[in-house]
């Protein structure tokens, strides 16, 4: 679909021309143009180009609300009908619903736009880069590449556009079994030089990797998290840690941080910073998002993410968060630990390169468990002496990012989620790694 701004805008003038008196209408807009190339043993096994378009359309009548989303063609014709049939459909059911007593939505019509033109690869450039940096290892990943697009319109009068360009690509290159190292690299201005350095660096790794493993006893070491693995920790916090609601109900795994019984290292703050991120300045409800919102700061509490409908519950302000009250920006201040002088700093401990099958083991005392992945090595006098057999952790994010945060590397990374279920994440993070002076590994 090619420029769905102006038609998407168009299409819900039309729409808005057919409601009865007292109905109002929310357009919320999800496109993409997206490349795909998937590859497995150095090889190039699929690729595809995605062109997609939704809007979901909500209908609301006084205190009732009916929600319905539809495909988009792009054939003006054919979505004015769709738009049209949604319409009618919504109608037909909305007087049988109940009265939604939290129901909130912008009133106050806005505009804003935000367009930004990337420096993307054209696919064979890219697949070039891959091949060659990847020869004759075992290179299994992703990539896509193209712009995404989201809107917001209504028939108040609201017309919000934002379109956006990036590309990933994630891998993992194998050793055998499951020893492999895994590695990324997101950007919305493309640098083949920047992405060969990061295969290079991952094949390096890959030599500590295949040395013989080693199994340490469960206890405390001295921790060195890489950025992609405070990046899976700091996600954690989505769920319901930052959200509003989950704190006014006493349910978040912050709540002893909302509450002001604890306190984070002075050394950690996070912030939604939507200015510097890929995700939109407004929501589905016609409400915008300030350029940042502090979480964390200095490590005390300082904020939460408000959807409407917390917003219109509890009194407060909304601040263009989504329903679920989660991060879309994540913005974890830099420290003072040089990336290059990690190991040296680290002595003797565990580096963790990555994490996964994260859960909370006690939600109230925001106690968390996982296991260690690939890239993950026992480190003795400052050098890589061994990769680590998978180990399991179990520790509070108050120890954790409070009282064994010893320091945050002044290099950050900027990791875009590489989820395309359904459609292409907007969801980053600026995230450096982490020094612990222990975290506790159960098994």
């Amino acid at each position: 679909m090619s420029g769905p701004m102006q038609p998407f805008f168009e299409l819900v003038d039309v729409a808005t021309a057919s409601l009865r008196n007292g109905e109002v209408l929310l357009a919320d807009f999800v496109g993409e143009e997206s490349d795909f190339v998937r590859f497995n043993r150095s090889r190039v096994r699929q690729a595809t180009s995605i062109k997609q378009a939704h809007a979901t359309l909500t209908l609301i009548d006084g205190r009732r609300r009916n929600v319905l989303t539809i495909s988009l063609t792009g054939v003006p014709a054919t979505d004015r009908a769709a738009m049209a049939s949604a319409v009618a459909e919504l109608r037909t059911e909305l007087p049988s619903l109940p009265e939604d007593p939290y129901l909130l939505y912008s009133t106050e019509p806005s505009q804003s736009e935000r367009i930004e033109r990337g420096r993307l690869p054209a696919g064979e450039d890219a697949l070039d880069v891959v091949l060659s940096a990847a020869d004759g290892a075992d290179l299994v990943g992703i990539y896509a590449s193209g712009p995404m697009q989201r809107g917001f319109a209504s028939s108040l009068g609201h017309r919000h556009w934002h379109e956006v360009d990036s590309f990933h690509f994630d891998w993992s290159l194998f050793h055998a079994a499951d020893k492999a190292v895994k590695s990324s690299y997101a950007t919305a201005r493309w640098d083949a030089d920047e992405l060969s350095r990061r295969i290079r660096a991952a094949r390096e790794q890959l030599t500590h990797v295949a040395r013989p493993a080693r199994t340490i006893e469960p206890g405390r070491y001295r921790t060195y998290l890489a950025p992609a693995a405070l990046d899976e920790l700091v996600w954690m916090l989505n769920w319901s840690g930052v959200s509003a609601k989950a704190q006014r109900t006493k349910t978040s795994c912050l709540q002893k941080l909302a509450d002001g019984e604890a306190q984070l290292s002075p050394r950690f703050t996070l912030r939604e910073n939507t200015a510097g991120g890929l995700a939109p300045a407004f929501d589905a409800a016609g409400f915008t998002k300030p350029p940042a919102i502090d979480i964390v700061a200095a490590g005390r509490h300082a904020g939460c993410m408000v959807s409407p409908r917390t917003a219109k519950e509890y009194g407060i302000p909304a601040n263009g968060a989504d329903e679920e009250e989660s991060l879309q920006s994540v913005d974890v201040a830099a420290g003072e630990l040089a990336t290059d002088a990690v190991l040296a700093e680290l002595g003797t401990g565990v580096y963790v390169g990555n994490l996964w099958y994260l859960n909370f083991s006690d939600r109230a005392q925001g106690r968390i468990t996982g296991m260690t992945r690939f890239a993950s090595f026992w480190v003795q006098d400052g050098a890589i002496v061994a990769p680590l057999n998978v180990m399991r952790f179990d520790d509070s994010v108050y120890r954790m990012l409070g009282t064994h945060l010893v320091d945050c590397t002044r290099e950050r990374d900027w990791i875009l989620n590489s989820s395309t279920y359904g459609r292409r994440s907007v969801e980053t993070s600026r995230m450096p790694g982490a020094l612990l002076s222990e975290l506790t590994y159960t098994l």
